[in-house]
């Protein structure tokens, strides 16, 4: 299934699908109030901090949530077994990205993401509104595990036997700036591949093949194992979600960076390469 969907689709869908947004900035303001602003008509809100992401601490700044979190978020918006999931942010994807793969991994079986996000949808003529739908009644029932996953053992591993890419702006990968975590640098054997190549200047995923022809430049090419990570998890989700479009499964390292470096005895490279 493709993990995109185009605003002229949900536009035309003829059984409309839960639609979520999950707008979030890093460095605020909340995306609540962006929502509140103007969103989707009909979409339901959930919080990127609260509810797709643990409390930060020894796990990163966004570990795993609680399998309960996460069915309590889905079950609001209305989402049953079977119900398809459209997800969407107002920039370019990257916090949709993170709801895609955490509702994957908890067991939704149809979710997808909105390409080009809420500006796409205006472009399109697609119906904005400021209110906020009311709580539903699902019955989603979050199982963990459903997606394949990465701790930092396994990462550390995979930068030896496959390829682990880093989804970091190149300055951060390389420890010469750090403006989120303690330690500056990358772990060993990892590949910068920043997600800001995944997408087009207006926010949409760029077309299969030329995913594809990236990241086989980056030495992916389908034959061998390949992972992710970042900051805290969520432009790795982001990576992952271009390279299931390029129709290459990738695991997330969901403590990335954040948790590598709680633990002083895993080791750190800096440098560009």
């Amino acid at each position: 299934m493709n993990p995109l969907i185009s605003a002229e689709s949900l536009r035309s869908a003829t059984e409309r699908p839960v639609v979520i947004d999950v707008t979030w900035n890093l460095m605020g303001p909340p995306g609540r109030d962006a929502y509140d602003a103007g969103h989707i008509a009909g979409a339901h809100f959930v919080d990127l901090d609260t509810e797709l992401a643990g409390p930060p601490g020894d796990g990163g700044r966004h570990p795993l949530p609680s399998a309960t979190v996460v069915e309590g978020a889905l079950r609001r918006a209305g989402v049953g077994t079977e119900t398809p999931v459209v997800v969407y942010d107002a920039a370019n994807s990257m916090a949709a990205a993170r709801a895609w793969w955490i509702f994957r991994y908890f067991g939704v079986r149809d979710v997808r993401v909105l390409d080009g996000g809420f500006a796409a949808w205006r472009a399109a003529g697609g119906e904005v509104s400021t209110t906020v739908p009311a709580d539903e009644a699902g019955d989603f029932v979050a199982s963990e595990g459903q997606v394949p996953s990465l701790d930092a053992a396994g990462a550390a591993a995979l930068a030896e036997t496959g390829v682990l890419l880093d989804a970091r702006a190149p300055e951060r990968f390389a420890g010469e700036v750090e403006p989120m975590d303690k330690v500056a640098g990358h772990i060993p054997g990892a590949v910068n591949a920043p997600t800001t190549g995944n997408v087009t200047g207006d926010g949409h995923f760029l077309a299969a093949d030329e995913l594809r022809k990236r990241f086989a430049g980056l030495g992916v090419d389908g034959s061998g194992e390949v992972g992710v990570y970042c900051g805290s998890g969520v432009t790795a989700a982001h990576e992952a979600l271009a390279l299931e479009i390029a129709g290459i499964e990738a695991p997330v390292y969901v403590g990335s960076w954040s948790e590598w470096i709680t633990d002083p005895s895993r080791p750190i490279a800096t440098g560009r390469t």
